[in-house]
C-alpha cells in the first residue's frame, strides 16, 4: 500500500477540519435559523391577512362612498325641491285660490241648476289639488314635509293614481282594476299612499316595457284572526285589513334578487336606471303605518306585491270633512302680510269674502310700523314666512312684543327656517302650508279666533 504523500495528508486533514467546522456551525446556528424561518413564515401570513383585510376594507369604503354620493344626491334633490316648492306653491296658491273665488261668485250669480262653468272650475280645482299633493310628495320624500295620518279612503287614492298613470303607460300594457267601493278607510298620509301606488306600478311598468303585458291593481278586504298564520309570518295584529295588490306579467325576479329588493340602493336597472331607494322607501312607509308589504316573483312569470293596511273599524264620518256645510267666516279685523302681490290680493279677496275686515301690506316693515300705531284694533295677524328684509318668524316676534296675546298665523310655501313646532315656539298659533284650500284656511282662522284647537278640521 502506497503511503499518502504529504500533500494528500494535508488535503485530508483540511477536509476533516472543514467538515468539523460545518458540523459545528450547523449545530450552533440551526435552532436560530429555524426560529427565523418560522418568524418569516408568520410575518408572511400576517402580510397576506393584512392585504386581504385591506382589500375588504377598500370594497366597504367604495360601497360607503357610493352610498354617500347617493345621500348627497338625495340631499341636493331635497334642497332643489324646497326651492321649487316655495315658488311653485305661491303659483298654486293663486290658481287654487282664484278658482275657489270664481266658484263662490258663480254660486251666487249662476241661476242654472247645472252650471257648466262651475263644473269646469271644479276640474281645474281638482288638478290644482293634485299639483299641491305632488309637491308635498316631493317634500315628504326629501324629508322636508311633516307626515300627517288622517282617515282616508284608499280606493279614492288608488283611482286618482291610476288616472295619472294611464296617460303615461304605453298602450302595449293593459291596466286591469278591481277596486272595492266599500268601507276601505285607513289611517294614513294620503301623499305617502299615492307614493306607494305610483312606485309599485312604475316598477311593474318597467318590468313589462319591452314586451308589454298586464298591470293588475286590486283592492280587497281581509280579516286576520288570532290563529291566522299571517299573524306570526307577517307580524300583523289580528283585525280587519285593506289589502292593496299590484301585479305585473313582466320579467320577474329570482330568489336572490327578491331577497334584496327592499335594501337601500339596491337596483336591477343598471347605471341608467333608478337610485335603488324606491322600494326601500315604500317598505319604510308601510311599516310606519303598522302594515306589511310582501312580494312574490318567479323569473319570466311576473311579480306580485301585497300591501296590508289596518282598516278603520266603524264610522269615520266624524273624521271626514263635510264639503256641503257653509264656510265658517267672521267679522274680525285681520292684518295680512305677504310680499307676493298676486297672493296678497288673492288672500285679501278670499278673507273678505268670508266676512273679515282686511288690512294688507306687501312689506313686513311697513306692516310692523302700522301695527305699532293701530295694533289694538286687530284681532289676528296672518303673515307669509319668506319675505325680504324681515321673515315671518322675525315679524311675529316683533308683533308679539307689542301685543303678546294676539293670535298669529304663519303661512309658507316652503321654508327650512320654520315648521309647526318652531312656529309655536316663537308664539304663533297656527302654521299653514301653501297652497291652502279656502275651506281649510277658513276653518283654521275660525278655530284660532275662537280659541279652540287650531289643528281641528271642520266636521
Amino acid at each position: 500500500m502506497k503511503k499518502p504523500s504529504e500533500q494528500e495528508t494535508r488535503d485530508l486533514l483540511r477536509s476533516k477540519i472543514i467538515g468539523l467546522g460545518e458540523k459545528s456551525i450547523r449545530k450552533s446556528y440551526y435552532p436560530e435559523l429555524q426560529q427565523r424561518i418560522a418568524e418569516l413564515e408568520k410575518t408572511n401570513r400576517e402580510l397576506f391577512e393584512e392585504v386581504a383585510e385591506r382589500r375588504k376594507a377598500e370594497k366597504i369604503n367604495d360601497k360607503l362612498e357610493e352610498q354617500l354620493r347617493q345621500a348627497m344626491k338625495m340631499e341636493a334633490i331635497g334642497t332643489l325641491a324646497g326651492g321649487i316648492a316655495h315658488d311653485f306653491n305661491n303659483i298654486l296658491t293663486a290658481i287654487i285660490g282664484y278658482t275657489d273665488l270664481a266658484q263662490l261668485h258663480i254660486a251666487e250669480g249662476c241661476k242654472q241648476e247645472h252650471c257648466p262653468v262651475h263644473d269646469d272650475l271644479a276640474r281645474l280645482l281638482e288638478a290644482g289639488h293634485r299639483a299641491r299633493d305632488l309637491i308635498r310628495q316631493i317634500l315628504t320624500f326629501s324629508r322636508q314635509q311633516k307626515h300627517e295620518n288622517v282617515p282616508v279612503q284608499l280606493s279614492v287614492i288608488v283611482r286618482e293614481a291610476m288616472n295619472m298613470l294611464s296617460s303615461t303607460i304605453p298602450a302595449s300594457i293593459e291596466i286591469r282594476e278591481n277596486i272595492l267601493n266599500d268601507d276601505d278607510y285607513i289611517m294614513a298620509d294620503p301623499t305617502q299612499m299615492h307614493q306607494i301606488i305610483m312606485n309599485l306600478c312604475t316598477n311593474g311598468y318597467h318590468a313589462m316595457r319591452e314586451k308589454g303585458g298586464t298591470l293588475s291593481v286590486n283592492l280587497i278586504q281581509t280579516e286576520i284572526d288570532k290563529d291566522d298564520l299571517r299573524v306570526g309570518r307577517l307580524h300583523l295584529q289580528p283585525g280587519p285589513y285593506v289589502v292593496l295588490e299590484i301585479s305585473d306579467t313582466g320579467v320577474g325576479m329570482d330568489r336572490n334578487v327578491l331577497e334584496r329588493i327592499f335594501d337601500p340602493y339596491f337596483t336591477t336597472r343598471g347605471e341608467s336606471g333608478g337610485t335603488g331607494m324606491g322600494l326601500a322607501v315604500v317598505h319604510g312607509i308601510v311599516r310606519e303605518h303598522s302594515g306589511h308589504i310582501s312580494a312574490y316573483s318567479e323569473p319570466g312569470e311576473g311579480t306580485t306585491f301585497r300591501v296590508y293596511f289596518p282598516q278603520i273599524i266603524g264610522s269615520v264620518s266624524r273624521h271626514v270633512i263635510t264639503q256641503n256645510k257653509p264656510l265658517p267666516g267672521g267679522r274680525e279685523r285681520i292684518l295680512l302680510v305677504d310680499d307676493e302681490e298676486i297672493v296678497l290680493n288673492l288672500e285679501k279677496s278670499l278673507l273678505e269674502k268670508l266676512g273679515y275686515s282686511i288690512t294688507a301690506f306687501q312689506s313686513p316693515i311697513e306692516a310692523l310700523e302700522f301695527f305699532k300705531r293701530h295694533g289694538s284694533s286687530f284681532d289676528l295677524v296672518m303673515t307669509d314666512m319668506t319675505m325680504p328684509k324681515m321673515n315671518g318668524a322675525e315679524f311675529t316676534k316683533e308683533i308679539l312684543k307689542y301685543r303678546p296675546n294676539i293670535p298669529v298665523v304663519i303661512c309658507t310655501g316652503f321654508s327650512e327656517l320654520i315648521n309647526e313646532e318652531k312656529a309655536r315656539t316663537i308664539g304663533a298659533c297656527k302654521y299653514v302650508m301653501k297652497p291652502f284650500i279656502l275651506r281649510e284656511i277658513a276653518a283654521a282662522l275660525r278655530a284660532v279666533l275662537d280659541g279652540g284647537d287650531a289643528d281641528e278640521s271642520p266636521e
